[in-house]
């Protein structure tokens, strides 16, 4: 009932209707307006550019400006109350358990790894999906998900027995694994609970928490990857397919261009965000230099490199496969084994 409520007030706030579905077109994207990704290449090439491309209108908000939690992005694109609607595939897997495959918590370690697993899992993906109303248009990283915390961390020694805040399936399995409590907490209430106290330690991008201020409610970073918040923009298939074929290619090539930015994005503002929560100016170019009690950065050891890798092989896959069945572990196999190395093993 809750979310019923909720998606009919996103409704009436986005006041889209399906009479104007190919001459405006409704696109909710990343949980602030003050993050990089929407203001750096959102705005300019979706809000801007695209009409000019595609000859359509096009309203343009953050999750936090339609009060837009980010499990519900994939109901309201199923349901057409937007066209197209962004959200990390680990957010939305409650939904659609495959999407947690391709940034898997602990997978990739970089992000040219997280960019060809996300591609080649689309194809596949879009199957799923489609049976559902849904096709993904184009993928995205967001930065390095890292740990943000209360106090000094340095370790993975160091989490265990913290409340650790947490976006999703797999996450949840790797923190546990590493000996820490998962808690589900939306990203716009993660502010508070630092604050407060709830949680010791949220995971996020170095970027995301930069733009998000916690480094006014945390004190280190331990700034060891563990995914990437990979996600994607869905659109209502229904919608999609009764797009003429020139808006449409006009829109794919648009979302290319905005594919290609933010993965660029994702590379270039990792160590940003970094330097940025640290206080050093010189290295901060994309995010807020922290002046006012700069954060501490601790490096990752090798040991809880390979700690990480274990967990993701004992526990995290297996996992995983158990709650998407056990097609998804041959796919996993066949799809992403060839980029990670990693193997499911029954």
């Amino acid at each position: 009932m809750k979310i019923t409520l909720r998606l009919a007030t996103v409704a009436a706030a986005i006041a889209v209707g399906s009479a104007h579905a190919q001459s405006t077109v409704t696109i909710v994207s990343h949980p602030i307006a003050t993050m990089p990704q929407y203001t750096k290449v959102d705005v300019p090439l979706l809000r801007d550019e695209l009409p000019k491309k595609a000859k359509i209108n096009v309203n343009l908000a953050a999750w936090s400006e339609r009060n837009v939690a980010g499990p519900e992005v994939l109901r309201l694109v199923r349901s057409g109350q937007v066209d197209i609607g962004a959200a990390p595939l680990a957010t939305v897997s409650g939904d659609v358990p495959f999407l947690d495959a391709a940034d898997m918590a602990g997978l990739n370690p970089t992000v040219e790894q997280a960019r060809r697993a996300a591609a080649a899992m689309v194809p596949t993906a879009n199957k799923e999906l489609e049976r559902v109303g849904l096709r993904i248009i184009a993928t995205f990283p967001y930065t390095a998900q890292v740990f943000f915390c209360r106090g000094n961390v340095a370790s993975l020694a160091d989490l265990k027995g913290k409340k650790v805040r947490s976006f999703g399936g797999s996450l949840n399995d790797l923190i546990a694994a590493v000996g820490a409590q998962p808690v589900g907490l939306p990203f716009g209430e993660v502010y508070g609970a630092l604050e407060r106290g709830v949680v010791d330690c949220a995971v996020t991008g170095t970027g995301s928490g930069n733009s998000a201020k916690w480094f006014e409610v945390a004190n280190t970073m331990y700034v060891l990857p563990v995914a990437w918040s990979t996600g994607a923009y869905y659109a209502n298939l229904a919608w999609w397919n009764k797009l003429d074929p020139a808006t449409r290619g006009a829109i794919e090539t648009q979302f290319k261009a905005v594919e290609d930015g933010l993965w660029k994005m994702g590379a270039d503002a990792t160590d940003d965000g970094v330097q940025c929560n640290v206080g050093n100016a010189a290295g901060c170019k994309i995010g807020s230099t922290v002046t006012s009690r700069p954060m501490k950065a601790n490096m990752p050891t090798d040991a809880d490199k390979a700690e990480i890798r274990k967990a993701l092989n004992e526990k995290v896959l297996p996992a995983w496969v158990q709650r998407c069945g056990a097609r998804c572990g041959d796919v996993f196999n066949e799809v992403l084994g060839p980029i990670t190395g990693v193997k499911y093993v029954k």
